[in-house]
């Protein structure tokens, strides 16, 4: 058993010692740092809440899209004027009904069309350079849908009704060219130049020309041809006109001391010269064949 003095010692030990007290929480300049954190933070939010919706108001978003796009059933629609820096893959693209579509670029504007292989088969290319087009065929057809003008390896067809060159110096062509007509127009001549060559007019059956309102002529630097193999040739007009004949002079026995003749007879040399002789009582033909030498 515990004495009375060892009992009123423990009393006064346990009286001396302070209560220890222990504090939960942040206090000091832990607390500020906490404070100024969440207040930051706030006004984070509240800038980031109302450039949300700066940029809603600016970007017009909306239910049915954004700006002058839009989403509807049938798929993506712009309106206004449109500006794409990557490329742009589409089904389908159209305007408005009854407005035009607008493609503009600064450099060029391109349409390919590739195959399963990645590889091109059309191409079409607007630049500043011009017009080009790349492909196996190139047809233009009316809005009725008759073919207007084609063009592939094999040839090019023009199916218009005329075909009209402008240019000053009409129509040049490299090689031959094949047509069953060839017609100037109304009150117009038609003019067939060769400057620096020949012009070789060519078919099996025949070749005729007609001008019905005017006169035709045929000009040449060196000589004037007409041939025919298997016919003749035939001059049927009302007055036939052979200029700038050449004259054959008569020897000096055989010349007549009356006075100069003004009647002409033509002659034929035997090689197809034609030339003139004075006519007398008698053919003068062979005294005045010395143009044939």
């Amino acid at each position: 058993m515990m004495t009375q003095e060892q009992c009123t010692h423990r009393n006064n030990v346990q009286s001396s010692e302070k209560p220890q007290v222990y504090k939960v929480g942040i206090y000091g300049w832990r607390k500020r740092c906490l404070y100024f954190f969440v207040l930051l933070l706030m006004i984070l939010i509240l800038i980031n809440l109302a450039l949300t919706i700066w940029i809603l108001k600016v970007m017009n978003f909306t239910i049915d899209g954004m700006g002058n796009l839009r989403i509807t059933e049938k798929g993506l629609k712009l309106e206004g004027d449109s500006e794409f820096l990557q490329p742009l893959y589409a089904k389908e693209i159209q305007s408005k009904p009854g407005r035009p579509l607008f493609l503009q670029s600064s450099r060029n504007v391109s349409v390919n069309i590739m195959g399963n292989n990645n590889q091109l088969l059309t191409q079409l290319v607007t630049g500043s350079n011009g017009f080009k087009a790349r492909g196996k065929m190139f047809e233009v057809k009316s809005t009725s849908g008759k073919l207007l003008f084609s063009a592939d390896e094999q040839e090019v067809v023009v199916g218009a009704e005329r075909l009209r060159v402008m240019g000053a110096e009409g129509a040049v062509f490299s090689k031959s060219v094949e047509t069953p007509h060839v017609r100037a127009e109304p009150f117009k001549e038609l003019r067939l130049e060769s400057p620096t060559r020949s012009l070789l007019m060519e078919a099996p059956k025949g070749i005729q020309i007609l001008a019905e309102a005017g006169d035709i002529q045929a000009i040449c630097r060196n000589e004037l041809r007409l041939e025919s193999k298997d016919g003749e040739i035939s001059l049927d007009a009302r007055r036939i006109r052979l200029m700038r004949l050449p004259e054959g002079k008569a020897s000096t026995s055989s010349s007549s001391s009356g006075t100069r003749q003004t009647v002409y007879e033509v002659c034929v040399c035997p090689n197809g010269r034609l030339f003139l002789s004075q006519a007398g009582t008698g053919s003068t033909c062979q005294i005045s064949n010395n143009v044939c030498l």
